[in-house]
């Protein structure tokens, strides 16, 4: 049986993990990014502003690490968005929509007991490096 090509993604333009993960795993053409915090890169800390800013920073930083792979927003194809509070959720849209605006990939939410580090979301991706056509 051949080996499918496994290839860590790591880039200093979203926050550096605290843990042991990676940012990113690539398995054969899939894209698997850890979660993500509204961390600020320069600081090392969450942003001020409440749970639409740590919502925009945390989108932000999977850019950075899709844009490491070779690809952007439109290369996700599945999130999943973890809020320390639901009633959160309408906010977060508000702010999701800015990064997806069509073609919206798949998408779970949840209410979770807690977040690190005092976090009020933290966001996970999935995408598919290459081109994508619509059937």
């Amino acid at each position: 049986m051949a080996s499918i090509r496994r290839q860590i993604i790591y880039t200093p333009k979203a926050p550096v993990r605290q843990g042991i993960y990676s940012q990113a795993v690539i398995v054969d053409r899939t894209m698997y990014i850890s979660g993500q915090l509204g961390m600020d890169v320069a600081s090392g800390k969450l942003v001020d502003g409440g749970v639409q800013a740590q919502a925009t920073q945390a989108l932000v930083n999977i850019g950075a690490i899709l844009k490491a792979a070779g690809c952007d927003y439109s290369n996700v194809v599945k999130t999943t968005v973890l809020l320390a509070d639901i009633n959160d959720f309408n906010n977060v849209n508000e702010v999701y929509k800015t990064f997806f605006s069509s073609k919206f990939p798949a998408r779970a939410a949840y209410q979770v007991a807690a977040l690190p580090r005092g976090g009020l979301v933290e966001i996970e991706a999935i995408a598919v490096l290459g081109p994508l056509s619509d059937s």
